[in-house]
């Protein structure tokens, strides 16, 4: 798919603004990598514990690298974090965008870890990233250490027909008439009332909205027979009222295709899983523990 990612000249700019002050909200020192990949050049911030254990992380659809890495601070003291702008979605990588429906995104994904000279990484994703690392498990599952997936898609996704009703004809009458009722009723079905979204996802949600050519598409849901070469150890974190990926079902799947799984289902958690603190701490330390802990493999 060719193109410009970007609705206008303008709004890349304000995108790539935006991307910037998100880097320095993360407050901490960072490397900009380039490297090339048989799909474009790849961008990602280096950033973390230069004596850590490498830990590549795969950003959300239609977000940034940097909103990914403010939720994922945890992994910063202990590990060096690789995180790549997924090609195609908002960032500073090439923009054009993959088919969600193949194994082009797990193909992308190895390329990158060939660029990076690891013959394996940790791999970390969540939602859209998630779904990718389930693409990079059928591609190349020789090439993961560990894998952490975080409310992923492409293991068991939601109807497409229910998600229309619910997010997307609010997002269609946000962007006609502008009116803030529609832009909350849009996003609302990921977050759980009474827990309040952060500023800093209200804004990458306003910008998405209005300057990217969203792309509603998320990665497929991954095939047995693809996944039967997969065997590394593999933590998974389900949101219990995730509306995108609901969790049981992810789960229930996910202990189909992946012989090594270690399965959280967070209870009374939405597909914004960082909208509170405290389960934010929480898989934190799951995540922290799962990654300190030795491989072990069949």
């Amino acid at each position: 798919m060719g193109g410009t990612l970007y609705k206008t000249p303008e709004g890349e700019r304000m995108l790539k603004q935006l991307y910037d002050r998100q880097v320095e909200q993360l407050g901490m020192g960072h490397e900009d990598l380039y490297v090339a990949t048989r799909f474009g050049t790849t961008h990602m911030l280096k950033l973390g514990n230069p004596k850590g254990e490498p830990v590549l992380l795969f950003h959300g659809g239609n977000s940034t690298a940097p909103h990914t890495l403010l939720q994922s601070r945890f992994l910063m003291k202990d590990h060096m974090v690789y995180a790549p702008d997924i090609i195609g979605h908002p960032g500073k990588s090439h923009q054009r965008q993959l088919s969600s429906n193949t194994l082009a995104y797990g193909q992308w994904a190895s390329g990158v870890i060939d660029a990076l000279g690891y013959p394996s990484m940790n791999c970390m994703g969540g939602s859209f990233g998630g779904g990718i690392l389930a693409k990079l498990m059928c591609v190349s599952p020789e090439k993961i250490r560990k894998a952490v997936l975080v409310v992923p898609s492409g293991i068991s996704n939601a109807s497409k027909s229910k998600l229309i009703v619910s997010m997307g004809l609010p997002m269609m009458m946000y962007l006609a008439t502008k009116q803030e009722k529609w832009f909350k009723r849009a996003f609302s079905p990921m977050a759980i009332p009474g827990e309040p979204v952060d500023d800093h996802t209200l804004e990458m949600i306003r910008f998405a909205f209005h300057h990217v050519k969203v792309n509603p598409n998320m990665p497929s849901n991954v095939k047995k027979i693809d996944m039967a070469q997969y065997k590394s150890p593999t933590l998974l974190l389900a949101g219990e009222k995730d509306v995108l990926f609901p969790g049981e079902k992810v789960i229930k799947r996910a202990k189909e295709l992946i012989p090594h799984v270690e399965a959280h289902l967070l209870e009374n958690c939405g597909h914004l899983y960082y909208s509170s603190d405290e389960r934010l701490q929480q898989m934190g330390k799951i995540i922290k523990e799962f990654l300190a802990n030795e491989p072990k493999r069949s």
